[in-house]
């Protein structure tokens, strides 16, 4: 299977250096859209050839070799090569010059990078569960200090790509990677400015202004979570066990940081602590979602949304309005979310709103994008414990991560509210 991986990477390295030689040649004749669809055919195909041989760890003694075939496949090509170089090329000069970058871009950095990643992300889940040694993985890339192994920056991306998709509140919140752990400042309130209506005299300067903002910094503290896999999966070789032992760390990380976004005590912009509660003085269900509708600032209702747990939406599923129709209504069309609408905006469902209980029907309205998150780049790492879980023939791997997110709002403008109909 390497060997065939092999010939067909250099077949299609081959063919994209002739297409480089004919336009640099002004020989090619073809349109410029038929040949941006070749070369992006072929740069696909060679991304994905340089994936799968990344998954192959032997050393890689035929490196250069074995076009064989792909040679003999590609004499025609030399033929059509030597035809076309007697044509005149329609495309023009600058066309020429942008599709040879973009091979040259195909056969070197960005195909080698990518190749690196996996190849370094391969590395590192094979080392997790003890199929090569430290000084392997780190001949492939992999950073390790002290018993801890940094996380490819490859599959950081895949772990917070998977937090968003269950994490509502990264989802729909500001994120801002910083490579430093001090908090970023953001601009809480509004300034007062001054207006004149004449022209202002010489013995007139403009008053001081109340600038009336603050500057809120987040904090970024340690979020970890600890999977334990025993010995016996880790031994059995006709699985794949390092996929399982990351999807498991990727749950376990989501899981603790949306708990600290949503619900956490020592979180003082947590959502449950920092949305503004809300109490309706109507007694009917159908005016309370209106009033906290009307509560919500109009310059934040653009963005606005629900945000509920399963007991308020089975709560909310049984009403219906004055006219009869469901006071839920079905958005097949809403990207995300259970696909329904309450009173003209978005529903989403969750059960990290449930903050341990279930029972109460919770929901929080407003703009979500007002929730920031702070990730400090290049901290999260995994760490292997074996002899502290050795007595139950288990093995520890903890993930570790610097970040913070917060619920940020002025006191002119309030951005989420709060509200529990059974509380």
């Amino acid at each position: 299977m390497k060997k065939y991986l092999l010939r067909r990477k250099a077949q299609l390295e081959k063919r994209l250096k002739q297409l480089k030689e004919l336009l640099e040649k002004g020989s090619e004749t073809r349109s410029m859209e038929e040949v941006q669809a070749e070369v992006d055919e072929l740069t696909a195909d060679l991304d994905a050839v340089n994936e799968a041989l990344a998954e192959f760890d032997e050393t890689d003694d035929n490196n250069g070799n074995g076009v064989g075939e792909g040679e003999e496949d590609d004499e025609n090509a030399d033929d059509e090569e030597q035809d076309e170089g007697e044509k005149r090329s329609i495309l023009t000069q600058e066309q020429r010059a942008g599709l040879t970058n973009m091979i040259n871009q195909s056969l070197s950095s960005r195909v080698q990078v990518k190749t690196n990643e996996m190849k370094t992300r391969n590395a590192f889940c094979r080392y997790l569960v003890g199929q090569i040694s430290e000084s392997e993985a780190r001949a492939m890339g992999v950073q390790t200090h002290g018993g801890n192994v940094l996380v490819p920056e490859s599959l950081v991306k895949e772990i917070i790509a998977y937090a968003q998709e269950e994490n509502l509140l990264r989802k729909y919140g500001k994120v801002v990677p910083t490579k430093g752990t001090q908090g970023f400042p953001i601009l809480i309130k509004k300034a007062k400015a001054n207006r004149v209506k004449t022209e202002r005299a010489l013995n007139q300067p403009i008053p001081e202004t109340d600038i009336e903002f603050d500057e809120y910094y987040l904090n970024p503290t340690e979020t970890d979570a600890l999977v334990l896999v025993t010995k016996k999966l880790l031994a059995m070789s006709e699985m794949n066990v390092e996929r399982i032992v990351v999807d498991e760390l990727k749950k376990a990380y989501v899981r603790e940081e949306a708990e600290f976004f949503f619900n956490s005590a020592d979180n003082p912009g947590a959502l449950i602590r920092k949305a503004v509660a809300f109490t309706p003085t109507a007694t009917d269900i159908y005016d309370k979602f209106v009033q906290l509708k009307n509560s919500l600032p109009t310059s934040m209702l653009k963005n606005a949304r629900w945000m509920i747990n399963r007991a308020a939406l089975t709560a909310i599923e049984t009403i219906k309005t004055a006219d009869g129709f469901p006071l839920l209504r079905q958005d097949i069309g809403l990207e995300g979310g259970f696909g329904y609408r309450l009173l003209g905006f978005p529903v989403d469902v969750t059960d990290f709103v449930d903050a341990g209980t279930p029972n109460i029907q919770r929901l929080y309205f407003g703009d979500f994008s007002t929730f920031y998150i702070q990730d400090v780049v290049g901290t999260m790492e995994v760490t292997k414990l074996i002899e502290k879980y050795a007595d139950t023939n288990h093995v520890g791997f903890k993930i570790w991560h610097l970040n913070d997110g917060q619920l940020v709002y002025g006191p002119f403008e309030p951005s989420v509210f709060k509200l529990e109909l059974n509380a």
